[in-house]
């Protein structure tokens, strides 16, 4: 072994190896930080890493061969000393290099494959330091426009407001928070705020190594408040090397109002909004109102004013009067401001919700997103569109990019469970539930769909009784919560068939209760009328059921356009015995929400005229109407036609015995 040393050292091989090392490291290091400035693909770097670890053992055999001398380049002489093992030596020196290779490549290659740059980040929620603790909404304000326009940068990936606020006075550590929203880099900051004296502190943190990668303090007027979130969004993309396009310096650099106190009516508008509280929603709308007041030409507050209204109209108001409303706020922001992505945003909710135009709706969401390509609300209004034309792939892919952009959103991620829930993909919708419950355990509307999932998929009680059992030992619930406890509850004891205590739970629930629900108040009184038939009480059932249509025809008369109203109605006649009136009813809603325009919420209204036939015994109706159901995505599962009481009726015929043995086997 001495011999072979010996040689090395005669040989030079030495000095060729550390010169080699040398040389090697300091072209991975200009490659490192050349090559994602450049925009060259993560393998480039590791070719050049490979191209140099094969290198290394070919320069040891090279150096053994020749050596250079003032006449040039000369093999090198054999030894002269007997028993040199020339061949032998030559065997340990390449294994030499090739296993110092590996062991290079070993620690290197790894690095290299995480090394490039990760332009993603997340604005963790900014600390009020201002004494009055009332300005707590002005940190917010100032953090929501900072993520708003980072968002605005097509280069990066921003993680959504809902998805980090959650993280506000977090313990955990920078690493931990960048690992669990999927980020390389972390803002944090504070405000304080003194009169019209603001200063704001922030930190750009590398997520991967807890490292500050920059920091700054503006000590400004608070009309200086737009000038410092355009300064930082800037300032952040150059830090982490994206690229900012003209049309979106311009988008960042928009002042949206010459008035203070206008901007703060926004910003506390923005906070207040709360999709299933209706008294905060009034709240955000009188702020937007005072907005507007002290700023006629405030296009922003126009759009955030909108899209405000078409959320109430959806959920609590479906009135002509508030999506009109809506509309004209929606345009109004357009008028005074053309490129406004969120303008653009508000006014696809009002051809989405307000006319089911989704074509017009999805129009106006996709130029909203070129221009906030970080909304996770665009690719959920998006793909909420795109279920609803039947392109569920698509639908998919924009919901998952939804999540993947506010992953600790539990509403998108209820939104894409419910996607796979209709395409019968069990466990995805069960995976995508589980996920949401490990962000918020007491999220009651995913543990409600994971109940239903159990029933849809398998006909299982256990994860509603629990879930029910739950529901009950917690106080306060709100107005909301509770509808949905109750109305879960009742489902199980209809498909369980106890029908005295599911009539005894409908009696409990105020009318008033589910009022703020469209067509809700209806529904509970179709169900009582089944409730009470079923036990016999076959003329409280008739009064419940006239009791309904004179419900119906009301919500018809101030919805003539809703689908579900009318199907309530057909749905209520068919239990009177109006057979025709009932049939012409669910036709009625067909023709308003036809499958072929909302694949979505149009296969209920298909059921709901099988469930027409049943109640009338002909299951030459329902059964083909089932068969297509059960052969598209819908909510119709093998074990709900199993359970729910509607198709006693036709359940011992052989059409329906058919079908149920024909998918039986795939179930």
């Amino acid at each position: 072994m001495s011999g072979f040393f010996q040689e090395v050292q005669r040989r030079k091989v030495y000095r060729v190896a550390v010169a080699y090392v040398i040389a090697a490291g300091g072209i991975i290091q200009l490659a490192s930080a050349a090559f994602p400035a450049w925009e060259l693909p993560n393998w480039s770097l590791r070719l050049v890493i490979v191209i140099l670890l094969i290198g290394f053992p070919i320069a040891l055999i090279l150096a053994w061969a020749f050596d250079i001398t003032s006449q040039g380049v000369k093999a090198t002489p054999a030894p002269v000393a007997p028993g040199s093992h020339l061949r032998r030596n030559v065997i340990m020196l390449v294994a030499t290099g090739i296993i110092i290779s590996a062991a290079a490549g070993f620690f290197l290659l790894p690095r290299a494959a995480a090394h490039k740059v990760d332009k993603s980040i997340a604005v963790l929620p900014f600390e009020n330091l201002s004494d009055e603790k009332e300005n707590a909404y002005f940190a917010d304000g100032v953090q929501d426009d900072i993520l708003t326009n980072l968002s605005k940068i097509g280069d990066l990936k921003v993680i959504s407001r809902t998805s980090v606020m959650p993280y506000r006075g977090a313990k955990q550590s920078v690493r931990e928070i960048g690992k669990a929203l999927g980020v390389s880099a972390i803002l944090e900051g504070s405000v304080r705020r003194s009169g019209n004296r603001v200063r704001v502190n922030v930190q750009l943190i590398d997520a991967n190594n807890d490292e500050h990668l920059w920091a700054n303090d503006y000590d400004r007027d608070l009309t200086d408040v737009f000038a410092i979130q355009t300064d930082l969004a800037q300032k952040i993309a150059n830090e982490l090397q994206a690229k900012l396009s003209p049309s979106e310096k311009a988008q960042i650099e928009n002042k949206p109002t010459q008035n203070n106190d206008a901007y703060l009516a926004l910003i506390q508008a923005r906070n207040l909004f709360s999709p299933e509280d209706f008294e905060k929603l009034k709240q955000a709308e009188q702020l937007y109102a005072r907005a507007l007041e002290l700023d006629p030409n405030f296009a922003l507050a126009y759009a955030g004013y909108g899209q405000l209204e078409t959320w109430i109209y959806r959920n609590f108001d479906k009135t002509p009067l508030r999506i009109q409303k809506a509309r004209t706020l929606s345009q109004r922001a357009l008028e005074l401001q053309p490129n406004l992505s969120e303008g653009h945003l508000a006014l696809g909710y009002c051809y989405y919700y307000g006319d089911l135009d989704y074509e017009a709706g999805l129009k106006e969401f996709q130029i909203a997103q070129r221009g906030l390509p970080n909304d996770a609300g665009a690719y959920l209004a998006t793909g909420a569109i795109q279920r609803r034309q039947g392109k569920w792939a698509e639908s998919n892919a924009s919901l998952e990019k939804a999540v993947s952009l506010s992953p600790n959103d539990t509403w998108a991620m209820q939104n894409l469970g419910i996607n796979y829930e209709m395409q019968r993909r069990f466990d995805d919708a069960t995976k995508i539930f589980d996920r949401a419950l490990a962000v918020d355990p007491r999220a009651f509307g995913i543990k409600e769909l994971k109940a239903k999932l159990a029933l849809e998929e398998k006909g299982d009680f256990s994860v509603a009784q629990k879930f029910l059992a739950a529901a009950d030992s917690i106080e306060n619930l709100s107005p909301e919560i509770k509808t949905q406890v109750v109305q879960g509850r009742i489902q199980v004891l209809f498909f369980l068939r106890k029908f005295d205590e599911a009539a005894h739970e409908a009696e409990k629930v105020p009318d008033d209760m589910l009022a703020r629900y469209p067509g809700a108040v209806c529904g509970k009184y179709i169900t009582l009328g089944v409730a009470k038939k079923r036990t016999g009480d076959v003329a409280g059932a008739q009064r419940v059921f006239e009791n309904a249509k004179s419900i119906a025809e009301r919500d018809i008369q101030e919805r003539p356009n809703d689908a579900n109203a009318h199907e309530n109605l057909a749905e209520a006649l068919a239990w009177l015995g109006q057979k025709d009136a009932a049939l012409a009813e669910i036709k009625r809603a067909q023709d308003l929400l036809p499958e072929s325009k909302d694949a979505f919420e149009g296969p209920q209204i298909t059921e709901a005229l099988a469930q027409v036939h049943a109640i009338f015994g002909n299951a030459s109706g329902a059964v083909p109407i089932l068969d297509g159901l059960l052969q598209r995505p819908s909510g119709v599962t093998v074990p709900i036609l199993k359970l729910n009481p509607i198709w006693d009726s036709i359940r011992d015929d052989p059409q329906f015995q058919a079908l149920m043995a024909k998918y039986g086997a795939k179930a």
